[in-house]
């Protein structure tokens, strides 16, 4: 990348702006004095200074630099000018100095009450307005100044999703003049309020950003309903799932590995899907991937469906060739398997992994979905005469591609249509076979019956051929 126009957080996959120096407030020790309060602000843009987000341009020319737009720049819109705009908007605003330091005390998590030093809320955000001030622009070869005009394009108005926000600060208000518990003390009703009128008169995203601090500083345990609004609004805003996810004590439901989650593929397929050219089958490669829980699922899921998927494999009378052939097909993968054996790896790293994060989890290999096995096979037996003459990973470890749809047959039927399936659509890019619209149209539907993810079928439309 050589060079970026958005916002510092379009890039950042962490909380920014004044939510995320109240951050850094509640991981620090309280500072004794101003002077080390303002320490604290510095240190947190020292930090996005020592951020990199673009790769160096020192290959180009002075008049390729130019002719690109890429030519040493001041870096104007950064963390410094996110933390600016937040803080500007509450000096400048109606509210009451009384709120904006309860929404301070709430975020920061009482590390540092101006209050307490003789300040006003106002007077030590201005202290922070002056010490971004202060600080000279960084130059770095590669960057273009300010936010895109596409950002400005793309990002919601405040009337769009003003109400959501309140909506959701009041349920939290809601829950404790209802006297339900959480894992911690409910923010107080002069906070939750003071935070409602900071995203109905301020900003809805600044609001938004200070209620889930005050969550986090809190340890409110939500449902998976809530965070699932929570991740939508985030979403919404632009805003990376870190942000929303870190410091969140949610209360997730336990893992099951019929419930369809993921928005992308899954399982067995989705660990051949990582494999590149650099790949090697290995127990790092592997927990890397069991590692990779989606937005949304319960820590563990990722685990759960590769265990699932390999304990099928592995219990069935595949033989060890047809598991090699298997897997050279979904992956494209130059190295090479040992049938079964590479299947306990995966098995065993997936169990680390669920020792970690679902100990109380037993794995159960589900009923498979045998109704859907006859249109799976249809699919198969139909794209295996136009793959006949074709090999797999013909450089390292040739595979016939006619091996391959002979073992993904045996897997439909003998063993899992939904796990077949999803074989096969990795095998139809590794072969790149060339698609009809009408056959797209019927993985769709297939797809949909197996209820995956809005995405995973959609990674085989470029093999549509046009007309």
């Amino acid at each position: 990348m050589t060079g970026r126009q958005e916002p510092y957080y379009v890039d950042y996959d962490a909380d920014f702006g004044l939510s995320g120096l109240t951050e850094a407030f509640t991981l620090s020790p309280a500072p004794e004095d101003t002077g080390a309060a303002l320490g604290l602000v510095t240190a947190k843009l020292d930090a996005y200074d020592r951020e990199c987000p673009v790769g160096t341009v020192d290959h180009l020319s002075a008049d390729e630099r130019s002719i690109l737009g890429y030519d040493t720049s001041h870096d104007d819109w950064g963390y410094s000018e996110e933390l600016r705009e937040d803080v500007r908007g509450l000096v400048e605003s109606q509210l009451a100095d009384e709120a904006i330091l309860a929404v301070w005390r709430v975020a920061a998590g009482g590390g540092w009450d101006p209050a307490a030093h003789g300040m006003s809320a106002r007077d030590w955000l201005r202290c922070i307005d002056e010490t971004c001030a202060a600080r000279p622009p960084r130059k770095i070869p590669g960057r273009r100044p300010a936010p895109s005009s596409w950002w400005g394009a793309w990002r919601p108005a405040a009337d769009e999703v003003r109400d959501d926000v309140v909506a959701e600060i009041a349920e939290i208000a809601k829950m404790r003049s209802c006297g339900e518990r959480s894992a911690g003390p409910l923010p107080s009703p002069d906070t939750l309020s003071a935070l409602e009128e900071v995203a109905a008169r301020v900003d809805p995203d600044l609001g938004f950003r200070l209620f889930l601090r005050a969550l986090k500083v809190h340890s409110v345990r939500i449902e998976k309903a809530r965070y699932d609004r929570l991740q939508a609004l985030g979403e919404r805003f632009g805003h990376p799932a870190a942000l929303i996810d870190s410091g969140l004590d949610i209360a997730w439901p336990p893992i099951d590995t019929a419930r369809r989650d993921a928005t992308w593929d899954f399982g067995f397929s989705h660990l051949a899907g990582q494999a590149h050219q650099d790949w090697r089958e290995s127990r790092e490669e592997i927990r890397k991937t069991v590692g990779g829980d989606g937005i949304g699922q319960t820590p563990g899921s990722a685990a759960a469906v590769l265990l699932e998927d390999t304990l099928r494999l592995l219990r069935s009378a595949l033989p060890d060739a047809a598991v090699t052939a298997l897997w050279a097909g979904a992956s494209n993968s130059p190295g090479s398997t040992d049938g079964r054996d590479w299947l306990r790896l995966i098995a065993d790293v997936c169990r680390e992994r669920l020792r970690e994060a679902a100990p109380a989890y037993t794995p159960v290999v589900a009923p498979a979905r045998t109704e859907l096995a006859d249109p799976v096979l249809r699919e198969v037996r139909e794209t295996a005469p136009a793959v006949a003459d074709k090999v797999v990973s013909p450089h390292w470890h040739p595979v016939p591609a006619a091996d391959v749809m002979d073992a993904l047959e045996h897997v439909v039927t003998r063993i899992d249509p939904d796990l077949g399936f999803r074989l096969f659509l990795r095998v139809l890019r590794t072969l790149s076979v060339p698609l009809t619209q009408e056959q797209y149209d019927r993985y769709q539907a297939i797809g949909e019956r197996f209820g995956y993810g809005e995405y995973h079928v959609s990674g085989v439309d470029h093999l549509i051929e046009a007309g």
